[in-house]
């Protein structure tokens, strides 16, 4: 399948991920984990798509599976264009230099032992783009993330929390990536480093032409950066939508939950909105439950929604929602 031409740099159609429980000295497989079940949106290029869901909903299994860090169950990954769901490694590897991505740990993500020249520059020498301008390339990276050149020969330790996550923007950026998979990347540091690394990568998207898939809990950052965002569950896109039109117009029940937890610093406002507690505790995704798997934990649930799962639909302006309520 080959798409050149198309203004996505990413479409996953029918994505699948299942993770195999298995016991006993064999090893015998007695289940499996649906971490991402039946997923599909598509990212334009030098948009911003924002992912949330509560942990363990499988937006960080989703960003894998398009780095190919795990080959899918079943479903297609169409990158630029070309299907690279079922591609074996020496196929993948002139697609690797052209996908980046930053963690969630600053600190964990880098290697206490080597310094920062090579941390950044490593990428460069695993894809055999090393030349004569390599130092030069470093030095740009630093400076491109906002870092001072004479840092190169420290450890991880000796920078700070956000100098670290500047460090892994860098690394993501050494090869020149079209698109770049964001695992919360903001979620370990202070709210006034936050801002700044948020600045840096829209900054950075105006610049160099990128294309994000933003992970994160905190729904407010993902409002800043988001062009769209996409609501999980489970395992599942629930709904999906031009960012001011999801967090003005919510739709399924869930994101309604969702966005009446975002804290709110006007009290007043605070005192005149409704927060909606949800009852119980998410389903395992090793069984999860029949039809929606929103249904066990919703208060506007009917018997379809026991039954049958919902499927994505547009009610409008590329609004889509499952749910039968709607």
């Amino acid at each position: 399948m080959n798409r050149e031409n198309s203004t996505n740099v990413v479409e996953l159609l029918n994505l699948k991920m299942y993770f195999p429980i298995t016991r006993g000295l064999l090893r015998r497989k007695v289940g499996e984990i649906k971490a991402v079940d039946d997923v599909s949106f598509t990212i334009k290029k030098n948009e911003t798509l924002g992912l949330v869901g509560e942990s363990g909903c499988g937006k960080t299994t989703t960003g894998w599976c398009i780095l190919r860090l795990y080959k899918p169950t079943a479903g297609k990954i169409i990158f630029n264009g070309r299907d690279i769901s079922s591609m074996k490694e020496n196929q993948l590897r002139p697609f690797r230099s052209r996908m980046g991505a930053i963690f969630q740990d600053p600190y964990g993500s880098l290697n206490p032992r080597q310094t920062a020249r090579t941390i950044v520059g490593m990428p460069i020498i695993i894809h055999g783009m090393k030349t004569k301008g390599y130092d030069d390339r470093v030095e740009e990276l630093f400076k491109l993330v906002g870092l001072d050149p004479s840092m190169m020969t420290r450890v991880p330790h000796e920078f700070s929390g956000g100098q670290r996550q500047r460090l892994g923007i860098a690394r993501a950026l050494a090869c020149q990536p079209e698109l770049i998979i964001c695992d919360e990347p903001v979620s370990a540091l202070d709210v006034s480093i936050q801002a700044q690394i948020i600045n840096l990568l829209e900054d950075l998207q105006e610049k160099l032409g990128l294309t994000y898939l933003f992970i994160a809990h905190d729904l407010s950052v993902v409002q800043h950066i988001s062009n769209r965002v996409a609501v999980m569950y489970l395992g599942r896109i629930i709904e999906i939508a031009n960012s001011k039109e999801l967090y003005a117009n919510p739709l399924h029940p869930y994101t309604k939950a969702l966005l009446s937890a975002i804290p709110v610093p006007n009290p007043v406002i605070e005192r005149k909105r409704t927060r909606i507690v949800l009852k119980g505790e998410v389903p395992s995704p090793a069984d999860p439950p029949p039809g929606c798997p929103f249904h066990p934990r919703c208060n506007v649930a009917i018997d379809d929604c026991k039954t049958e799962k919902p499927q994505l639909k547009d009610v409008g302006n590329g609004h889509m929602v499952a749910c039968f309520r709607v």
